[in-house]
């Protein structure tokens, strides 16, 4: 056997891709220098120049390890399913195995034939033992004990559903919903950014004025603790925690006890940023931030009633040891801050005790979570079935809470992106460390579950971005090339199964966003497990190539929608900025031309097969769509409409508007791929046609709103 092949044996032990299947179909070898690093990011150094001994010695560790592993990492079971796993004890020694439910009580699993011979290592021999569990254990967090000969240890076992309940009752009535850029939609009232009390506004007028049964927010997760602050939602410090830039101050109890001076000091200092909410400029964050910490700090300090007190107190307890580590990173953030004479950002802490400091940003998160909670009221409450939908992110900034705190069950030598494909052709580094899958499934996926029982607390529904991660993410050797990556493989069945055991526990429909290169398999497990897809209607095609997807041909675990926010509002996108921006980005291997042609014979496709099946209502503004020029096709507002009216005629569970289309905006929110000094990503407001800013209460009465709303509802 060659070097280059034990090399391959050990990446595949490891659960590294040595190939994979392009977004073309063509099958590519991964490089020798490729599976090195990510192994070597996996925690086993190697060189280039290891020897064929040295690459077999060191996959014979890996498997002596987990030949001498008593019990697995963890065992994660599907309900009604008897779940086999294997316990290793020195051979011929008895194997007492019992599993503590989590309601109390004990229950034995049965064991089952295995007759793989012992092994021996450094000296001592090892026998393996099957066991089952029963097929009528309960959901939920139980322990599973082994107890042999001077072994005396302990792992997670854990029930999941074997599909969601959530989506199993969707199927009596089909829901509709909005896609919204929280930070972009404004109020008269707002602080130049939306914030949770929009949240609210916003959810009434849709449940109202659009029948909508739920809302669908970007990721709420908190950025740094102070300015300068990260734009992208999608790289977060955290994703378990919220964002305090969102909290809306005049709701915070303690800001309405205030005398009316203070409040009138508080109201002069927001004032110019009231007066952005009416600018169709770019939204900055830092000095919003800044001014909204500078007026938290002073709440902080004022005397909290023994009521609100206790309820501080009890959301502190809740969230446990993750809220106390994270308030204590931020904490000390601010302190370093402080001390290299940055207090014009807001930080007064230099020669604070961290713990003190530490107890402001776990207040922040207390009113972030009570704010949140409300808006999810107020949405249910104006007649939303579904209420907030919460968006969770692929990761983590590098340099964040997140992978500080969680460093023992990270990789951080790699980061997360994606290969090339149609609409990134040189791939995407997204700068973010992933899981360890071994390393996670060791702590007993403790941190995967807090993060899913934290988000879910006041919401409807979760969107997982790239789903496909809890499948295979596509490693980058940090500070190497996209194309230089390689798939690293998790243990899809534990991830899954705990996502759906935690929205089962919260009341919460899944949705998981599967676009992307992935392997056909993978929709079937998800759909299996009640978790549902996207579709979005520019992608879709018949299965045999013939043109746009028949709406009837649409998957019904799914939620459906026109566009998503990595592509332009469709008004735009009809338009084609999305092929001018790129273009002028340099992201295309080929031609503007090309790649403009064939954008618009798509589009052609798409908008003709709408107009045969009189989704124009029987008004088409022409008569075949095929061959036209962009701006030869007809009024905006009509052509919008008529993909709304195709969608909403598709079998899926939910269907979904973006809240740019309904006000016909044209701006691009995020072009992937690209950084802050390419395009300003996640810093645009809500505007219409016209380039205008709408607010939340202007929405309701605009005709184009109320034109696409109406064709959008189900």
């Amino acid at each position: 056997m060659s070097c280059r092949d034990e090399l391959r044996n050990l990446a595949s032990t490891l659960s590294v891709a040595t190939q994979y299947t392009a977004n073309d179909g063509t099958v590519v070898n991964v490089s020798d220098e490729t599976l090195i690093s990510i192994i070597g990011a996996l925690g086993y150094e190697l060189s280039a120049d290891s020897s064929e001994k040295e690459l077999a010695q060191l996959r014979a560790r890996v498997e002596d390890a987990e030949a001498t592993r008593p019990l697995p990492r963890c065992v994660v079971a599907r309900e009604g399913d008897r779940h086999f796993f294997n316990v290793h004890v020195h051979d011929s020694a008895p194997a007492d195995v019992r599993i503590m439910l989590e309601e109390g009580g004990e229950v034995r699993p049965r064991q089952e034939d295995n007759w793989t011979p012992p092994r021996s290592v450094d000296g001592q021999s090892w026998g393996e033992a099957t066991f089952s569990t029963p097929a009528d254990l309960p959901l939920g967090w139980h322990t599973l004990q082994l107890r042999s000969d001077g072994i005396d240890t302990q792992c997670h076992l854990v029930v999941t559903p074997a599909s969601l309940s959530t989506t199993a009752s969707l199927r009596e009535q089909h829901r509709s919903g909005v896609m919204a850029q929280l930070y972009s939609v404004r109020s008269a009232e707002s602080w130049g950014i939306g914030d949770f009390h929009d949240l609210g506004s916003l959810a009434e007028v849709l449940a109202t004025h659009a029948d909508a049964d739920y809302v669908l927010v970007n990721p709420l997760h908190a950025a740094e603790p102070f300015p300068p602050v990260e734009d992208s939602p999608y790289l977060p410090t955290t994703r378990r925690f919220m964002n305090p830039i969102y909290l809306h101050i005049e709701s915070i109890e303690e800001y309405q006890c205030l005398d009316e001076q203070t409040q009138a000091e508080i109201q002069q200092l927001a004032a110019p940023l009231k007066q952005l909410n009416h600018s169709g400029g770019l939204i900055d964050r830092n000095p919003i931030y800044a001014t909204k910490l500078q007026v938290l700090r002073e709440l902080y300090n004022t005397p909290r009633s023994a009521e609100r007190e206790r309820q501080f107190r009890e959301y502190v307890e809740m969230e446990g040891q993750g809220l106390v580590d994270f308030s204590l990173w931020c904490a000390q953030q601010d302190i370093a801050a402080d001390s290299d004479h940055t207090a014009e950002q807001g930080n007064h802490a230099a020669h604070e005790d961290p713990t003190e400091v530490a107890g402001f940003y776990a207040w922040l998160q207390w009113l972030c979570d009570c704010q949140l909670r409300e808006a999810h009221r107020r949405a249910l409450a104006a007649g939303m079935s579904i209420g907030i939908m919460a968006d969770l992110a692929v990761g983590v900034h590098p340099g964040g809470a997140d992978a500080h705190n969680l460093a023992e069950v990270l990789a951080p030598r790699a980061s997360v992106g994606a290969p090339p494909d149609a609409y990134n052709q040189q791939g995407q580094d997204w700068s973010q460390p992933p899981w360890d899958p071994f390393k996670l499934a060791e702590s007993g996926y403790a941190a995967w579950r807090d993060m899913l029982r934290t988000i879910l607390r006041h919401s409807g529904g979760i969107r997982i971005d790239h789903i496909l991660g809890l499948f295979r993410l596509w490693w980058i050797p940090r500070m190497q090339p996209p194309t230089e990556g390689t798939y690293v493989h998790f243990d899809y069945n534990a991830l899954v199964g705990i996502l759906a055991l935690e929205a089962e526990r919260a009341g919460a429909v899944v949705i998981g966003e599967d676009l992307g290169t992935f392997e056909s398999w993978v929709q079937d497990v998800l759909a299996e497990r009640g978790i549902m897809g996207t579709s979005i209607l520019w992608f879709e095609s018949e299965a045999d190539g013939r043109g746009p997807r028949l709406p009837q041909h649409y998957r019904e675990l799914c939620l459906t929608s026109v566009t998503t926010h990595d592509l332009p509002p469709t008004a735009g996108y009809l338009a084609g900025t999305h092929v001018r921006l790129r273009d002028e980005l340099g992201l295309f291997s080929r031609s503007m031309e090309e790649e403009n042609a064939e954008d618009l014979a798509w589009q052609n496709e798409v908008l003709e097969r709408v107009r045969e099946l009189g989704y124009f209502e029987g008004h088409s503004p022409i008569g075949d769509f095929r061959g036209a020029e962009r701006g030869e096709r007809g009024p905006l507002v009509e052509l919008v409409a008529a993909l709304h009216r195709y969608v909403a005629a598709t079998p899926s569970l939910l269907t979904c508007t973006s809240l740019v289309d309904l006000v016909g905006d044209v701006a691009v929110q995020n072009q992937p791929g690209t950084t802050k000094e390419q395009y300003p990503n996640w810093c645009v407001p809500l505007k219409n046609a016209a380039g205008e800013p709408v607010l939340i209460e202007d929405l309701a009465e605009a005709e184009f709103f109320q034109t696409v709303a109406a064709a959008a509802a189900r």
